[in-house]
């Protein structure tokens, strides 16, 4: 990667920096940092550099980047990492900004434009309006108009209000500007510690510095979510699509003991003995948490929640199907259906199967007609014929963004 320095076009081309140190967790992190994953055979960030590297009126572009990430850049990158100048980027976007910023002094350029990694599909068309907006004291924002009726939340989470939409924009990258005033604008606000600006344009706006509205586009999507990267890889590869659907089962024993209550499916049932456990031993729910670990590779409940741990002591076991959950999530998983079979002579399950339902449905998110609660007897054979104990068999199914692998 060569130094910003060296003399790389005429004067009036247009400089660039784009903003990859993220981590981009909501979506999701077993496939790495979002604009490093593919969509179309390639990396996010190539195709965003693509676009610039591509554009007749850019000049030097500077790509932020985590300080762990030099090897995944380089690869992701290709032939491109040698035509643009990578920075290590800081602990938030905008001090990324602002290192990508103080790394074009030298080559003082008099016009910037500000982009993030994670929007792969900015156009020409795009690129030249914002770029056109750009004078010397103003700023370019490009944004579409609010078209969804906004609802302001009260602290209980209920609606207080309906918000007007006029005049009201999303505001998209990249976003230009005159390159010193944004630079001192950057530095002013991180010399005195001001670090909660969400976006270029509202630090332009701190400093008084007029920012132009200029259309954007719709397709010029950012990629937050792990679904958003699978729709965008769609979109580029075409053809038919084969969704990633994974089944993991759960099977879990527990034994009675004397007691007055038995804990099945997050609901307490009346009983003349009590399941043995480190925890509340709610057998369904244990082995539906195995399952919904199986489903993204995570390993089974004694992996997250070792029994020797004094923690876990009598906890509900709602938080280990939560904690489930979360994984699932943040792998971009949506939890599909979850059925659970509790083989036991007694208590009988049936009088409270709508009350499991409930508790399931809202540890899960999922609606009540993807939840199937059933009870067995074993015959009187085995341990649980002799009413010994409660053993429980789960099953969830779990749709993943992005197709099956070959």
């Amino acid at each position: 990667m060569r130094d910003v320095s060296e003399k790389q076009a005429a004067d009036d081309k247009v400089a660039v920096v784009i903003v990859a140190a993220g981590r981009g967790a909501r979506a999701g992190q077993a496939k790495g940092p979002k604009q490093y994953q593919q969509i179309g055979g390639g990396a996010v960030i190539a195709r965003t550099l693509d676009a610039f590297l591509m554009h007749p009126k850019i000049g030097p572009v500077v790509v932020a980047i985590h300080a762990d990430d030099g090897a995944l850049f380089r690869r992701a990158a290709g032939a491109n990492a040698d035509r643009v100048v990578a920075v290590t980027g800081g602990t938030s976007r905008q001090e990324s900004v602002r290192l990508g910023l103080l790394a074009l002094r030298s080559h003082a350029p008099g016009r910037v434009l500000i982009h993030d990694a994670a929007r792969p599909f900015v156009d020409a068309e795009l690129i030249d309006r914002t770029i056109a907006a750009i004078g010397e004291r103003q700023g370019a924002l490009p944004a579409l108009p609010v078209a969804d009726t906004l609802k302001r939340e009260t602290a209980e989470g209920m609606i207080g209000e309906t918000v007007s939409r006029a005049g009201l924009h999303a505001a998209q990258t990249p976003q230009g500007f005159p390159f010193w005033p944004i630079l001192a604008a950057h530095e002013k606000a991180h010399h005195l510690g001001k670090a909660d600006f969400t976006d270029d344009a509202a630090i332009a706006e701190w400093a008084h510095i007029p920012v132009k509205i200029v259309p954007g586009s719709p397709d010029n999507v950012k990629l937050t979510w792990a679904r958003d990267i699978a729709m965008a890889d769609q979109r580029l590869s075409g053809g038919a699509r084969f969704p990633d659907i994974r089944t993991g089962n759960g099977y879990d024993v527990h034994a009675f003991e004397p007691g007055d209550h038995v804990t099945l499916c997050g609901v307490a049932i009346p009983h003349g003995k009590k399941l043995s456990g480190h925890s509340d031993a709610d057998v369904g729910l244990h082995a539906l948490t195995d399952a919904l670990l199986a489903t993204c590779g995570a390993g089974d409940i004694g992996t997250h929640f070792p029994p020797s741990d004094p923690q876990w002591k009598g906890a509900a076991s709602r938080i280990f199907v939560e904690h489930a959950v979360k994984l699932v999530r943040e792998g971009g998983g949506r939890i599909a259906n979850a059925d659970i079979t509790l083989i036991c002579e007694a208590p009988r399950v049936g009088p409270h199967r709508e009350a499991m339902t409930e508790a399931l449905s809202a540890m899960l998110r999922i609606s009540r007609d993807r939840i199937s609660i059933k009870a067995t007897t074993n015959e009187k054979l085995g341990f649980v014929g002799r009413e010994e104990g409660i053993a429980a068999i789960a099953t969830a199914s779990v749709v993943f963004p992005g197709d099956v692998p070959e």
